[in-house]
């Protein structure tokens, strides 16, 4: 599954894992490499979650009436 059809959840468990191997360093530099790029994507993918839920957020506030 690419990044961009992930849920939050999904791509979040996945980061994790990806971190988990890269501090075990049991992992040979190349593999490292290609840990670390699909680390970035993810943390990206579950940014722009994050993004778009404060968007929701706050157009959510300010869509409602003053009191």
């Amino acid at each position: 599954m690419s990044e961009p059809e992930l849920t939050y959840e999904e791509a979040r468990e996945q980061l994790v894992a990806v971190v988990a191997q890269l501090e075990s360093g049991q992992v040979p530099l190349s593999e490292s490499m290609a840990l670390w790029e699909r680390g970035e994507k993810l943390a990206a993918r579950c940014q722009a979650w994050l993004d778009g839920a404060r968007a929701t957020v706050d157009a959510a506030r300010q869509a409602r009436p003053e009191s």
